[in-house]
């Protein structure tokens, strides 16, 4: 069955996956379709998806096929491409764009350019980009990029401690994951209201890469990725901040070459690296117990995400509300309880029960600080912000 009205299609493609969703313009962008393809690069690898007009559910396996292809062939079958208003694209790095843009050529060569700075994310989308502009030259493509939401940080956020030469270069901290913490605030205005939303707050998308963005007066005043995603908080496979003199180390006594360090840093190392077992956070709690290893992964990213909100909480002068997010904080109450556990001090006391049962609300009645759970989005993000594009330029 083909959907025949007119749709915005969203494509977030990450390192490992890309996910796909389908809203209709004219319902206040109601969900009928999504999925996602999962485990790129191995022989396993699948596309999954979710109807939700017919309720259909599906599955198909991609092996090692290439999952761009695999996923605009597929997409070609299931639905009219040609009839839908927009194609949206979460676009990881985007250096200084602070806003939603229209592909073009130049845009393109652009992102070829800086590509270097993101190659486990920029070549897929620019891929993907390419492909839809070859085979429907005729559908509009719109890039929302990542960084947006901290283009608004203060000049000290962003400075590097290098030679000034490379900040006009344009080597500094952008930070990542904007899409998401656009969408958590505006989810926080809807359940708290303008007012808290304007307050002190740290929010923590966590899962298998992972930030944190300090907000104040509804603006990033900072975020602990920086240059590229691999910075920051230790993730899923990538390091997260590593001293220099580790990476000078390792490269000069292992003789790693630029590719082989960034495959290092990138897909070996964090709770993977440090398991040896898994870079998913549910196989490392369930193994913690008896695997000292996956204990010391788990520790290790509870450790370093408590540092990063009392970091967090000494530049924004105080702590209103904490969000967790992400598949991590979302989904992980022994995580997000970790976390929190010391943080008393701050004026954050966790609510077990709530906690354990995933509410939306997880800290106490008294607590200083409200703790909350909020889903995030990013689907839902690029369909809003492609939707704006198009009533401002009068496209429908």
């Amino acid at each position: 069955m083909k959907l025949k009205t007119n749709k915005i299609l969203t494509i977030n493609s990450g390192s490992s996956s890309i996910k796909f969703a389908l809203f209709d313009a004219a319902a206040n962008l109601k969900k009928e379709l999504y999925g996602k393809i999962e485990r790129i690069g191995f022989s396993d690898a699948v596309l999954t998806y979710q109807d939700l007009v017919t309720d259909k559910t599906g599955k198909h396996i991609i092996g090692n096929t290439s999952a761009v292809k695999f996923l605009i062939d597929w997409l070609k079958e299931y639905i009219d491409i040609a009839s839908i208003s927009a194609i949206g694209h979460r676009v990881v790095h985007g250096m200084k764009h602070i806003e939603p843009e229209l592909v073009s050529l130049e845009l393109l060569d652009e992102l070829n350019r800086i590509s270097v700075y993101d190659p486990d994310h920029l070549p897929q989308e620019i891929e993907m980009i390419e492909l839809f502009r070859k085979l429907y030259p005729d559908t509009l493509q719109l890039a929302c990029f990542d960084t947006f939401f901290h283009a608004a940080m203060p000049r000290i956020a962003k400075l590097l401690p290098i030679p000034r030469r490379y900040d006009a270069m344009g080597i500094q901290r952008y930070g990542f994951h904007g899409l998401s913490y656009a969408y958590l605030m505006e989810e926080l205005t809807h359940l708290a209201g303008h007012e808290t939303a304007k307050g002190k707050i740290i929010l923590a998308h966590l899962g298998n890469g992972a930030s944190l963005a300090a907000v104040k007066d509804g603006k990033s005043i900072d975020t602990s990725m920086g240059f590229t995603p691999t910075s920051g908080l230790v993730m899923g496979t990538r390091t997260g901040d590593l001293e220099p003199g580790v990476a000078w180390f390792l490269m000069q006594s292992e003789k790693l070459n630029p590719e082989q360090f960034s495959n290092l840093i990138n897909h070996q190392s964090g709770l993977l690296g440090i398991s040896e077992t898994s870079s998913d956070m549910q196989d490392l709690l369930v193994h913690q117990h008896k695997d000292n290893r996956a204990a010391e992964a788990v520790e290790l990213f509870c450790y370093q995400t408590k540092k990063w909100i009392g970091s967090f909480a000494t530049v924004l002068e105080g702590l209103d509300t904490l969000v967790f997010a992400g598949g991590i904080g979302e989904n992980a109450p022994e995580v997000r309880s970790r976390i929190c556990n010391g943080l008393q001090f701050l004026g954050i006391e966790l609510d077990e029960k709530r906690n354990t049962e995933n509410n939306s609300i997880i800290s106490t009645d008294k607590s200083r600080v409200t703790v909350r759970v909020i889903e995030t989005n990013e689907e839902l993000m690029v369909a809003k912000l492609v939707h704006k594009i198009l009533n401002s330029t009068g496209k429908k």
